[in-house]
């Protein structure tokens, strides 16, 4: 309980005058002299990205469930994994080409001019739900990742690890707020009038990083004018991977904790399935009904899980980085992973299994993902990109891929739900032995590395 008080109370330490903004931010981060706009405009930033994910997310999950089911649900992450064996060298070969903010706001409108077209056809009658599926997940990791990306290229590794917990405020508070107004917009303005939601905030985004980049460029000296001006080199991402043992560790820890979180969103498909069918039990005359029944819940989940990981994100996570670095934080989501497959093991009930997830992805999409992030400081601009895109994208659906065999077997079986949380307690003890070597291996590149100067945005 005293260190636990301690990690809540602690304000960090001045090292140099700061104005009142830096003052207050310094509650929730180590925000020093000259950065306090600058990450606040970063968050501000990934608020907008996560705002636009989250209503897509809501009309994933409406089109997928009401037009497929849970199991096509889980059998279409094959489908992303095999995009992206494509999108990933065709993400590298455009980064070779262009510069970072041209690389980062190309590619977020090019989703955007997607959007208009899933609009255009769903409005039209056609069936879209798996489309929109394999496309949400590929969106989802490539438009993150590269933000993320941008973000540690801008600050140096120590900077970064002081920073980066503020700048995650910003995508836990807009996947808040994203979950919450989709849950209460679903109703009067329907998936396409999220969606069109969705696509202002990207434009915005776009809009946001050119002005980060601007404000960065203005800062820096001649040298690192061009360096910020130049592509990256023609080395692809999935080779970068191959020839980095850090790297490969990062990618195996993605697949690894992807098969224990989709295997836990799978166990609560099913159950809100199940649940929507008992209460609206005509398929036909209560389609509707049942749309809007598991867009209501699922707009609900996301909005609890979201405030909870905004809380961790304000009042935790920089101090758990301050007391045991990024390398430490990776513990913490296995063992509460751990514990909650536990009990679900012996009661895998709706609002059991509802709560569990919400504190695990609450952690994840905290102190996990924080964590996550901060693992690229100490690597190149092409890892920063080029890797990290792969790893976010392929490697991440990959274990998508593992998981939906695992629901493929695991039903021809006839696996009860108590049968797949007790694999994901396997899979969980295996998430915490590849941790320990990733953040020994954090501890072992971070010593070796050569900071670069703080550049203050």
């Amino acid at each position: 309980m005293n260190v636990l008080k301690s990690l809540t109370t602690l304000r960090f330490p001045a090292v140099s005058p700061r104005n009142r903004l830096e003052s207050i931010l310094s509650h929730f981060a180590d925000v020093r002299a000259g950065e306090g706009i600058g990450v606040l405009l970063m968050a501000l930033n990934l608020f907008l990205l996560l705002g636009a994910y989250y209503l897509l997310k809501t009309v994933r999950e409406v089109l997928i469930l009401t037009q497929g089911g849970a199991e096509l649900k889980s059998y279409s992450s094959a489908g992303q994994a095999a995009l992206l064996l494509i999108i990933v060298p065709l993400f590298a070969a455009f980064a070779s080409r262009v510069n970072r903010v041209r690389l980062v706001t190309g590619v977020t409108l090019f989703f955007v001019s997607n959007l208009a077209l899933f609009i255009f056809l769903g409005k039209t009658g056609v069936r879209e739900g798996t489309a929109f599926f394999l496309w949400v997940g590929v969106f989802n990791v490539l438009v993150i990742a590269q933000l993320w990306a941008f973000a540690s290229d801008v600050y140096a590794q120590k900077q970064g690890e002081r920073l980066f917990p503020l700048v995650g405020v910003g995508g836990s508070l807009g996947a808040w707020i994203g979950a919450v107004a989709a849950a209460r917009a679903i109703r009067p303005i329907g998936p396409y009038g999220l969606m069109t939601a969705a696509a202002v905030l990207l434009v915005c985004c776009a809009v946001l990083t050119k002005w980060i980049d601007l404000r960065q460029v203005r800062a820096q000296d001649a040298r690192q004018r061009k360096q910020a001006e130049q592509p990256l080199s023609r080395e692809g991402g999935f080779q970068l991977i191959s020839r980095d043992r850090y790297l490969l560790l990062i990618a195996l820890l993605v697949v690894l904790l992807n098969i224990v979180n989709s295997s836990g969103e799978f166990l609560l498909s099913k159950l809100v399935v199940g649940e929507a069918a008992r209460v609206f039990p005509d398929a036909i005359r209560m389609a509707a009904d049942r749309q809007h029944y598991i867009g209501e819940f699922y707009g609900s989940y996301f909005a609890w899980f979201n405030v909870i990981s905004l809380i961790m994100q304000l009042f935790l996570v920089s101090r758990i980085f301050k007391a045991v670095g990024p390398g430490g934080s990776l513990f913490v989501g296995p063992s509460i992973a751990l514990v909650g497959y536990s009990v679900v093991l012996v009661a895998p009930l709706l609002p059991l299994v509802r709560v569990l997830k919400i504190l695990d992805n609450s952690s994840d999409y905290s102190i996990q993902s924080t964590a996550g992030q901060a693992l690229f400081l100490p690597t190149s601009r092409e890892a920063k990109y080029k890797a990290k895109a792969a790893i976010d994208a392929f490697f991440k659906r990959f274990g998508d891929v593992l998981q939906a065999g695992i629901v493929y077997l695991g039903t021809g079986l006839g696996f009860a739900l108590s049968g797949f949380a007790a694999l994901n307690i396997g899979f969980t003890i295996i998430w915490i032995v590849l941790a320990a070597a990733l953040s020994r291996e954090y501890r072992r590149r971070s010593h070796r590395t050569v900071y670069k100067p703080v550049e203050v945005i």
